[in-house]
């Protein structure tokens, strides 16, 4: 076993490891909170997608807060240097998640939905909960690699498959996108840079699952 992961398992109460898992659930329900406001915006619903993203904003700056109190935290431990840096390596990968997260509602928010048709919303929302699974099999992920480290690996592919299934529903929502012909062309960019953002949250779940792998290959 890796000296990272018996730090893991000696280390269990230990202040830095409380942190990493409320920055993870803090992440976690940023991406609850964007799907919450999609799915609001979708419904015409723009002041409930209004408080969705005033939270998304307040905290993802809480979660870059914490990111920077982690880093501090580890530099002071005793952790072997490269160790540490695969765990701010993962700490990182989950901060750009609510990064991109946070600019996905930013788009969301001056996207006049009004305009949208029905197939785009459907498109659009079925991304949006292939990137909420994606998130989940990254907690799952992170979580085992602290808990249960045999079942890292299993949680990480099951990241990538996510991961791949977006890749599928961006090809597809942009499949739907230019079969609009009524769309404004302001409207269609902004909504594919949207579904770029949207990708990048599910980028970044395999990103860090794949610096688990690393941790993992090291034992």
């Amino acid at each position: 076993m890796s000296e990272l992961l018996r730090w893991f398992e000696k280390r269990r109460e230990e202040r830095a490891i409380k942190m990493i898992r409320q920055h993870l659930a803090l992440v976690v329900s940023i991406v609850e909170d964007l799907e919450t406001a999609i799915q609001a915006v979708m419904d015409g619903k723009r002041d409930k997608m209004r408080e969705a993203v005033t939270r998304i904003a307040k905290n993802e700056e809480a979660a870059d807060k914490l990111r920077r109190k982690i880093m501090d935290e580890l530099s002071h431990g005793e952790l072997s240097p490269i160790d540490r840096e695969d765990l701010m390596k993962i700490v990182k990968g989950v901060d750009m998640v609510a990064d991109w997260s946070h600019e996905s509602a930013r788009l969301l928010a001056v996207i006049p939905m009004d305009e949208i048709s029905e197939p785009i919303k459907q498109a659009c929302n079925k991304m949006m909960e292939g990137v909420k699974k994606c998130v989940y099999a990254l907690r799952k992920c992170i979580n085992s690699m602290m808990e249960n480290p045999k079942e890292a690996l299993n949680a990480a592919d099951e990241v990538e498959r996510e991961e791949e299934n977006v890749d599928d529903l961006h090809r597809d929502s942009r499949k739907a996108l230019l079969n609009e012909r009524e769309i404004r062309a302001s409207v269609a960019v902004m909504l594919n840079e949207l579904y770029e953002a949207l990708e990048m949250i599910s980028d970044w779940c395999e990103d860090t699952c794949d610096q688990v792998r690393i941790i993992m290959i090291r034992r």
